[in-house]
């Protein structure tokens, strides 16, 4: 995905820090919670690592940092990307196989939903970061032929400021 540029990759402004993390993991649990779910260790380990990371990551990245010893089980992986992205807290982006922490929204713990998804793609560094878009029409158009949309996901792929 990226391309040879001679610039720094140092992207600190879309970088949780530890305490950034921390928080959102509190907020992940209070939601599952609400939802008469669990936040296992494996899920949120699986968070953690996601949370942590400054572009999309790929499960075998999450499997090959779960443990600082070795690598999880991919099965215990992969059962708690489904969960997490079921719950609304992660999105997959589908041209990258990889997978992003959910920014574009608060979670409703009452009623939380998969939401669309739009995705700025740095073909250059790698940074994702979602932004919110009004998909209303498509929900119209869709309706009006009879089918019920669960879930879109947007990528748009270029060069972020940094690697302009």
């Amino acid at each position: 995905m990226s391309t040879a540029c001679d610039h720094d990759h140092d992207h600190h402004d879309h970088h949780l820090d530890a305490h950034g993390v921390e928080a959102r993991l509190a907020e992940a649990r209070k939601l599952c919670e609400a939802q008469g779910e669990r936040m296992t260790a494996p899920r949120q380990r699986t968070l953690e690592l996601i949370l942590s990371q400054n572009a999309p990551m790929k499960a075998y990245d999450v499997i090959d940092r779960f443990h600082p010893d070795g690598a999880a089980k991919p099965p215990t992986v992969y059962r708690a990307l489904g969960f997490l992205e079921q719950m609304g807290l992660i999105h997959r982006i589908e041209s990258l196989n990889a997978f992003v922490a959910c920014q574009g929204h608060e979670h409703d713990h009452d009623h939380p939903e998969p939401h669309s998804a739009a995705f700025l793609l740095c073909e250059c560094c790698g940074q994702s970061e979602e932004v919110m878009l009004d998909l209303g029409s498509i929900d119209r158009k869709a309706a009006a032929s009879g089918f019920k949309v669960r879930r879109i996901t947007l990528e748009a792929k270029g060069l972020c400021k940094a690697c302009q």
